[in-house]
């Protein structure tokens, strides 16, 4: 069942968006409404499922991640249980930040955060020997242009 969501619902999802850590009455400042229709809103959203969790963001660079990898992965494996360590390799590794199962001639797609080329070459040493891989390329982004975790309202 799909949560029907009204232009209010929306608005309250770009101020979270924007800034999870905003307090009730700021939302509801911000959207127009007051603090407990805001409330009963967002317990809505949860209980449906349009909000998943609530988290912080945090900057890479300064912890020290200063390398992001874009991986792609062919397989020759497409059977059930591959697929399954697969996937139990990258739920693993806290490098993985996203992974995407493509259609075309790449399997999968990985977005990789380590701190450098050596820190990222222990990371694929550790992939390959964990799960058979048929060919994995590594593009180094040398620059971030955009990045968001906002999706379009």
């Amino acid at each position: 069942m799909t949560l029907k969501l009204d232009a209010l619902d929306r608005k309250i999802l770009g101020e979270l968006q924007r800034d999870g850590a905003q307090s009730l009455d700021e939302i509801a400042t911000q959207v127009g409404s007051s603090k407990t229709p805001v409330w009963n809103r967002i317990r809505k959203m949860k209980e449906g499922g349009v909000i998943r969790q609530q988290t912080v963001l945090l900057d890479a660079e300064a912890l020290g991640l200063e390398a992001c990898f874009f991986v792609l992965v062919r397989t020759s494996e497409h059977e059930k249980g591959w697929q399954e360590a697969f996937l139990r390799v990258l739920n693993a590794r806290p490098e993985v930040m996203e992974a995407h199962r493509l259609a075309g001639d790449i399997d999968y797609i990985l977005k990789v955060r380590v701190a450098n080329a050596r820190a990222y070459d222990v990371f694929y040493q550790a992939l390959i020997s964990e799960v058979k891989i048929h060919n994995v390329t590594a593009l180094l982004s040398m620059e971030e242009i955009k990045h968001t975790t906002m999706l379009p309202l």
